[in-house]
């Protein structure tokens, strides 16, 4: 049984009786305290558009690590819902599936706001809009974009993002894209730009022109300097984690991270367990990898490896999305009473991340994110249900909850902010 469930218990045992002096509260009282009072912002939860329909959507607890009753039940408060597209050709014909793909996901998402749930959701666009919303009890939704693919070459393209309420996009993700170097240019050190391509250049302008932050997670280590000496205001990470701590090439190495410190931007650390240990996180792999496969064949489910993904078709790339959480979350509850089993990465390898970056660029600069139903979630954060867990662990660090409301959304909120407000000089 999850722990979150104990908490709830907790809490409403809390809320019958006066409300105890600071000085004598535990550290899960004050942890309580704390993750009840800020408002909880995730950057990164990736969506199907088959979970928004009539029939099946976010007001149900679906199989996914993101959705209204986890939302709830975690206590997270803000979702940015991602219009992701994965890279393919850069020709005309590519573009064209590409943009179909987002319009999809922006429509589903505006669907959900604004014909399923809007007694329960409602979308931002503003910080103001972020905390009117949450007065009003209602989850918050935002948007940012994985891939400016989509765009095709047409920057007026971005003006269109902006209307249907993009306030992050990312130039480019796994593989280079018309406008910026992928990180992934790392495996074979094949560069298409060096950087930034004259387009991807002229992208960061408009942006800035727009209030778009300027997302650096998936853009080459050079695309991203190139990014910084270009943009006018703030920018982010909108899921990555320290270098430092583990060797990947989605994290930002200590010169990065000092640049986002030098640039006023903010990095969110995610919870993606092999960005952030990476020994613990292969030991646990290779066993999950038998138990997923195991499962999806007694379950007769084709089951593919993250590798693979990029020569599926669209429908088996579909079914295996479809599958996916219904195949993990049966391996997780399995192997809870395998005493063989390797430990996880949890939530404490999260935070280490965490205190690795406000040491080194300051408590203003580092934010929270998940990357849920993206292959995110680690233990203790394996959904938006298990939220409270972050705020406890934090907590137990000596965070106070002015530090920890700057980390769960004050960070991020104000970077928007900034972003917007240079807009607004620049039109």
């Amino acid at each position: 049984m999850k722990r979150y469930i104990y908490i709830l218990g907790v809490l409403a045992v809390f809320a019958c009786k006066e409300e105890k002096p600071q000085d004598t509260e535990s550290l899960e009282e004050k942890a309580l305290r704390i993750h009840e009072k800020v408002i909880t912002l995730d950057t990164h939860d990736d969506i199907n558009v088959a979970n928004f329909t009539d029939s099946i959507n976010y007001t149900q607890r679906l199989n996914t690590q993101i959705n209204l009753p986890k939302m709830e039940e975690g206590a997270l408060d803000v979702a940015w819902l991602i219009v992701y597209t994965g890279q393919d050709t850069l020709t005309p014909e590519g573009y064209a599936k590409g943009k179909e793909n987002a319009m999809a996901k922006f429509e589903a998402i505006h669907r959900l706001c604004e014909e399923i749930a809007p007694d329960k959701i409602n979308l931002a666009l503003t910080s103001e809009d972020v905390r009117r919303i949450y007065a009003e009890g209602k989850k918050v939704a935002m948007i940012g974009v994985e891939n400016a693919y989509p765009v095709g070459e047409d920057l007026t393209e971005f003006e269109r993002y902006h209307e249907l309420g993009a306030r992050y996009v990312s130039l480019a993700h796994n593989g280079h894209s018309q406008f910026s170097d992928s990180n992934t240019g790392e495996q074979d050190s094949v560069w298409l730009h060096n950087g930034l391509s004259e387009l991807g250049k002229k992208a960061v302008n408009e942006m800035n022109r727009l209030g778009i932050m300027v997302d650096v997670s998936h853009p080459s280590k050079e695309a991203m300097k190139q990014m910084i000496a270009l943009s006018k205001a703030p920018i982010i990470a909108s899921h990555s984690s320290a270098r430092a701590l583990c060797d990947h090439s989605r994290n930002l190495d200590d010169e990065q991270l000092m640049l986002m410190k030098e640039n006023g931007g903010v990095v969110q650390t995610v919870a993606f367990s092999s960005y952030l240990n990476t020994q613990k996180h292969e030991a646990r792999a290779a066993y999950m990898k038998e138990v997923y496969e195991q499962i999806a064949d007694s379950l007769d489910i084709e089951w593919y490896e993250r590798s693979q993904f990029r020569s599926l078709t669209d429908e088996q790339r579909a079914t295996f999305m479809e599958n996916y959480p219904k195949v993990t979350q049966m391996g997780q509850e399995l192997v809870k009473s395998r005493k063989d089993a390797p430990e996880a990465v949890n939530v404490a390898d999260f935070v280490d991340h965490i205190d690795y970056m406000v040491k080194l660029i300051g408590i203003d600069h580092v934010g929270i994110s998940s990357d849920f139903d993206g292959g995110g979630g680690i233990d203790g954060w394996s959904d938006a249900s298990e939220t409270f867990n972050v705020t406890l662990e934090l907590v137990k660090r000596g965070y106070t909850e002015e530090e920890i409301a700057k980390l769960w959304s004050g960070n991020l909120l104000r970077v928007l902010d900034e972003v917007q407000a240079v807009a607004k000089t620049m039109s």
